[in-house]
């Protein structure tokens, strides 16, 4: 087990709280003096809740106080950090707090703890929680699963998520696929037939159960990955110097009597950028 921390916060939050009754009082802090944990293990954070948040708190205000730690400078976020980021948002400059005493394996863990009581904390972001307790407080599979109440095999599966591939990965941060296509998928061990497969998955909306029968059926069987030729040198080249005139990704491809030019563009205004230059460059 780690040194000096309550097995209570496995339990929640209010296990560690209870104990420090005493600094209980709330102080309006500036928003520029705080910065978010570094601990957090949430990488990403819905736009769209985010600003339904702010939409709250400039009628509302901050119903409930963040929780912060004094640093040298400034304010660490301990837990809150979406009230925070509304707070900016909503065009704030401060925001009710309480500050706490937290060392920084208290601070970690109250961090990841918070994050784990979220149901919308996707299923890689839980399995690097993990990752992180263990190796910032020196424990077990076994211990991590008795702190948060859970199971080992439990913790070992979500673990298994993190040898993915980063394609794969990105499926599920995108929602394209569940954590538990992505334990299915690690059984295939080659990273180019999990592309094929994860593909397939998506095409045909097919199930985590569905996925398993397929992956038992392919046994002696392996996918046929299709290789893409590598593309002639002559056309890499002209994609680099239209790339460098033009300031945007260009594809060029070509088959036996024709081929295609893609330039990409993000907005209306490079839109208008780009044709201005190919009008141009017809002159």
């Amino acid at each position: 087990m780690a040194r000096g921390l309550g097995k209570g916060l496995g339990r929640g939050l209010d296990a560690l709280f209870q104990d420090n009754k005493g600094d209980e009082l709330i102080e309006q802090i500036r928003l520029e003096q705080i910065r978010p944990n570094p601990y957090q293990p949430r990488e990403e954070f819905d736009e769209t809740a985010l600003n339904e948040l702010a939409e709250s708190i400039k009628i509302h205000g901050v119903l409930q106080p963040i929780v912060v730690r004094k640093s040298v400078k400034g304010y660490d976020i301990v837990v809150g950090e979406r009230r925070f980021r509304a707070s900016q948002i909503a065009g704030k400059h401060d925001i009710p707090a309480i500050v706490k005493t937290l060392t920084d394996k208290q601070m970690m863990e109250l961090a990841i703890i918070e994050n784990l009581q979220r149901e919308d904390l996707n299923p890689l972001e839980e399995a690097k929680s993990y990752q992180v307790m263990m190796e910032h407080l020196n424990l077990t599979q076994s211990e991590t699963a008795d702190r948060l109440g859970k199971s080992r095999p439990y913790i070992a599966n979500m673990l298994r998520l993190l040898n993915l591939p980063a394609e794969i990965k990105q499926l599920i941060n995108d929602k394209k696929i569940s954590g538990g296509h992505g334990r299915t998928l690690l059984s295939l061990k080659d990273a180019d037939t999990m592309h094929v497969v994860a593909a397939k998955v998506i095409a045909e909306s097919m199930s985590v159960r569905q996925l398993e029968l397929y992956v038992k059926s392919l046994g002696e069987h392996p996918v046929k990955v299709k290789q893409e030729p590598a593309k002639p040198k002559f056309l890499v080249k002209h994609e680099q110097t239209l790339k460098e005139r033009f300031g945007t990704k260009v594809e060029i491809s070509k088959s036996r009597n024709k081929g295609k030019i893609a330039i990409e563009f993000t907005s209306e205004e490079e839109f208008n950028r780009l044709i201005s230059l190919l009008e141009n460059a017809g002159r």
